[in-house]
């Protein structure tokens, strides 16, 4: 028997003067992702046995998915964002 796993992932946008990049809004993360939604909201489906790895600096080209693009972000400002990693254990 084959269960699926529901994970929603909604994200809001914060207004935070400390994430601001320069030559952009200040206090705005997100600056390239559905724009035009009042908030970003992802749902997503994981079946048993499988992981998926989730964007949390706003800056993968695969997004919501994560695609490594934190690792060049931490290097250029000294953060240390990572992705948020999402498993289901297999059914036996």
């Amino acid at each position: 028997k084959t269960h699926s796993k529901i994970i929603i992932i909604t994200t809001t946008i914060i207004d935070d003067p400390s994430t601001a990049r320069l030559n952009e809004t200040p206090g705005k993360i997100n600056h390239k992702i559905d724009l035009d939604s009042p908030k970003v909201a992802t749902m997503d489906a994981i079946k048993d046995g499988e992981k998926k790895v989730y964007c949390r600096c706003w800056l993968s080209g695969t997004f919501p998915l994560c695609d490594g693009s934190h690792v060049a972000h931490n290097k250029e400002v000294g953060d240390n964002v990572g992705p948020l990693i999402v498993s289901v254990a297999k059914e036996e």
